[in-house]
């Protein structure tokens, strides 16, 4: 069960047509990108890479905010590959994903304490939480 939204932040809205064969466009205009299937031929892009950059620039965000609340400064150079794979169990589609986290400098103790702490309060993470196996690792 979750907890209903107090104040709401943000919405972001996206008009979609066509499914993975389509095209996405955002209310604002910011975002406008063909989609297609992963490993197509086909320009464009797909969901799984869209979840894993939202997900990835979400997860700095959130390893921001720890790192400051541990009176940390978090590296300039901080990155994260982030791997979305769409697989099957069975008959069903499923995700997986995992987190490559990169905080150059950094002390591996002090990079795995922000990594986890993100990991709690990241929405994308939490979103996940129990649904998909997720691995994080300081690379």
């Amino acid at each position: 069960m979750t907890t209903p939204i107090d104040t709401v932040l943000y919405t972001g809205r996206v008009h979609v047509t066509g499914g993975r064969d389509g095209a996405a466009r955002s209310d604002d205009g910011k975002l406008e990108t063909r989609l297609s299937p992963p490993g197509a031929a086909a320009p464009g892009t797909n969901p799984e890479q869209l979840l894993a950059a939202g997900w990835s620039a979400c997860f700095i965000g959130a390893m921001g905010l720890a790192a400051r609340a541990q009176g940390v400064a978090l590296p300039a150079a901080t990155a994260v590959d982030a791997e979305i794979d769409l697989g099957k169990v069975g008959d069903a589609y499923q995700l997986q994903a995992r987190l490559n986290v990169s905080l150059p400098g950094l002390d591996p103790t002090v990079g795995r304490a922000l990594i986890d702490a993100a990991h709690q309060t990241c929405p994308y993470s939490k979103a996940t939480r129990g649904n998909i196996d997720v691995t994080l690792t300081l690379v």
